[in-house]
């Protein structure tokens, strides 16, 4: 049996202010840094242990990731950041707040935006600051694969490639792997590893700050799934992100 961790990152500043966030690279809110220390405590209460952590550019997730391992004295095992495991890219919705946006396009349309599949929200242009070509962290990206928006569906495609060629193996491996990321990669995943349609991940939704346990078998199919931490937290938790008029993205 493989066991497979994954933590969506603690609430943000922009989360906080109720903004689109995406691939604008926010810090962690008080509450943030919280919920990150609680999930570290909840992981060393029930004797979990890594040897792999995973995580994406964006400094949110990477400090969510950096708190649970030192909360579980685990900060020396090995830490991979990728793009590929970056919040869904907001396009130039990035910024602006949900009332804003509504107000401008109408609730049915951002919420059309927020939850579908595959409709893409509207997009950057290359000459816009929020490019992320203009962020070092990306310098070394191929043109073609910065995006300058993204659905879901194509968060998954990204996620699901890294997946297979790196973080599987090492599953397979033997090793315990923690992934710390934002919660469409993490819907992304859930995607691919519990099977679900394209209708079925719209209504998926992943609190902030609690750990998500899989158990794997050999194929790497989900044996067993459980959330960490009280039922009654936990629903919570579910209700705080599923709010219409919540952004935690």
């Amino acid at each position: 049996m493989h066991k497979l961790v994954l933590i969506r990152h603690g609430e943000s500043l922009w989360n906080k202010a109720n903004l689109f966030t995406g691939w604008m690279d926010v810090n962690l809110s008080d509450k943030g840094i919280q919920e990150a220390l609680h999930a570290g405590k909840l992981l060393k209460e029930e004797q979990f242990v890594f040897d792999v952590a995973y995580t994406s550019y964006l400094k949110r997730a990477i400090k969510t990731l950096d708190y649970v391992l030192e909360e579980m004295d685990l900060l020396w095992i090995p830490v991979y950041k990728t793009w590929q495991l970056n919040e869904r890219h907001y396009g130039a919705l990035q910024g602006l707040s949900k009332t804003t946006t509504a107000e401008k396009y109408g609730e049915a349309q951002v919420q059309l935006w927020r939850r579908s599949y595959d409709v893409l929200p509207p997009a950057l242009t290359k000459d816009d600051a929020r490019y992320p070509r203009y962020d070092i962290k990306y310098r070394d990206m191929d043109d073609e694969l910065i995006p300058l928006t993204e659905s879901l569906k194509e968060t998954v495609v990204r996620v699901r490639d890294y997946w297979d060629k790196e973080i599987a193996p090492q599953i397979k491996a033997g090793k315990n792997v923690i992934i710390a990321a934002h919660g469409n990669s993490l819907r992304a995943l859930v995607m691919f590893l519990e099977n679900l349609s394209s209708k079925e991940i719209i209504d998926l939704n992943i609190p902030t700050g609690i750990p998500l346990v899989y158990n794997l078998d050999d194929r790497l199919h989900p044996v067993e799934r459980y959330y960490l931490g009280s039922e009654e937290h936990l629903e919570s938790k579910i209700k705080q992100v599923a709010e219409p008029d919540k952004i935690m993205e």
